[in-house]
C-alpha cells in the first residue's frame, strides 16, 4: 500500500488517471443528494363577465378587449412556471368562481391547460351581473375542496354590477382565507364602452349608463338576489356607459383581505409578484450528482496534459512572443 502511495506522489499523471477513473466510477453509481423545494399551486381566477369585452387594451400593437388581454398575458405566465408547478383556470362571474378542474401539473398538461384558456368566453357567463366581493367567500370554500391549497391569481377590471351601496356590500374585515392572494388590475384609466354581443357573438349595441343603477323595488339586503341591473341597451353615444379599471377599489379589497394588488401591465411584472406569494408545500426531491462527476472525470483527464508546469511555460512563451 505504501508503495502505491509512493509511486502515485511521484507519477502525477498516474495519480490523475486515478482520479478520473474513479469519477466515471462514481458517474456509473448516479449518486444523489436529497434536498427540499417549493412547490406552487395556482388557481388563475379570469373575470368573464361583460365588462371584460371592453376594448381599450393593446397587445401587440393592436386593440383588444381585456378578455382578450388576460387570456395572452396568461399564456406567457405559465411558459414561464417551472415543473411541478400545478395550475387550475377559474372563472368569475355573478357571486361565484368555477373551477374547470383541482390543481394539475404544468408540464404534463401544459397542452390542456393552454386548450382551457383559449375557450374562455363571456357567453360562459350564468349571470349578468358582477359581484367581485361576494365571489371571495365562494372561492375561498372553492380552494377549501381542492386536495391542495392553492394560491389565487385573480384578473378582473374591479367593475361591480350594478354598483355596491351600504346595503349590498359584503363585510369582509372578518374574512379568512384570502392572505396572498394577489388581483392584478385588466382595463385602462380612460376606460372605453362595454359592447353588448348576442349568443352568436354579434354586436348589438353597448350598455347604458342606466345598466349599472339598481333597479327600482328589488330587496337588496336579501340574499336571495343580491340586487340585478338594468338590461337596456344605450342608443346615443352619450348615454353610453363608459367602464374603466378601478384600481383604487380593487387595491380596497385586497388590503381587507391581507392580499395584494398590481396593474396587469407585464406577464414579468405578474411573475415577480407570484414569487413572493407563499409556497401551497415542500417537495422532497433528490438531485443527482452524475453529471458533476462525469465532468470532475473529463477535468481531471484533460489534467494530465495541461500540468501546472506546462500551463507556466505556454504563458512565458506568450509574453516573450508579446515582447
Amino acid at each position: 500500500m505504501k508503495l502505491i502511495i509512493k509511486k502515485l506522489k511521484e507519477d502525477k499523471n498516474l495519480l490523475m488517471l486515478l482520479l478520473a477513473v474513479l469519477s466515471i466510477a462514481a458517474a456509473i453509481a448516479n449518486p444523489s443528494i436529497p434536498f427540499k423545494r417549493d412547490i406552487y399551486n395556482y388557481i388563475f381566477v379570469i373575470d368573464i363577465s361583460q365588462s371584460m369585452n371592453t376594448e381599450d387594451m393593446m397587445h401587440n400593437n393592436k386593440k383588444v378587449s381585456r378578455l382578450d388581454y388576460t387570456k395572452a398575458t396568461l399564456r406567457e405566465v405559465l411558459e414561464q412556471l417551472p415543473c411541478k408547478t400545478k395550475v387550475s383556470i377559474g372563472m368569475f362571474a355573478g357571486v361565484s368562481v368555477a373551477a374547470t378542474y383541482t390543481p394539475i401539473e404544468i408540464c404534463e398538461n401544459f397542452s390542456a391547460i393552454n386548450t382551457t384558456i383559449d375557450h374562455l368566453d363571456w357567453r360562459s357567463t350564468w349571470s349578468g351581473n358582477t359581484r367581485i366581493r361576494e365571489s371571495l367567500v365562494n372561492l375561498a370554500r372553492l380552494i377549501r375542496s381542492f386536495p391542495e391549497s392553492a394560491q389565487v391569481i385573480y384578473f378582473t377590471d374591479g367593475e361591480e354590477a350594478p354598483r355596491l351601496h351600504v346595503f349590498n356590500t359584503r363585510d369582509l374585515t372578518k374574512f379568512q382565507g384570502g392572505n396572498d392572494w394577489l388581483f392584478v388590475g385588466i382595463g385602462s384609466d380612460d376606460g372605453a364602452p362595454i359592447p353588448k354581443y348576442d349568443s352568436h357573438n354579434q354586436l348589438i349595441g353597448y350598455w347604458a349608463n342606466d345598466s349599472f343603477a339598481l333597479q327600482p323595488g328589488i330587496a337588496q339586503i336579501s340574499q336571495g338576489n343580491i340586487g340585478t341591473r338594468n338590461d337596456s341597451v344605450a342608443i346615443g353615444e352619450s348615454d353610453r356607459y363608459i367602464s374603466t379599471l378601478d384600481e383604487k377599489y380593487l387595491i380596497a379589497i385586497s388590503k381587507e383581505i391581507n392580499g395584494s394588488y398590481m396593474k396587469g401591465d407585464s406577464a414579468a411584472h405578474i411573475l415577480t409578484q407570484m414569487k413572493k406569494q407563499k409556497a401551497a408545500w415542500r417537495d422532497q426531491s433528490q438531485l443527482s450528482l452524475r453529471n458533476f462527476f462525469a465532468f470532475l472525470a473529463l477535468a481531471l483527464f484533460s489534467f494530465r496534459f495541461f500540468s501546472i508546469t506546462k500551463i507556466k511555460k505556454i504563458l512565458k512563451n506568450k509574453t516573450y512572443a508579446k515582447i
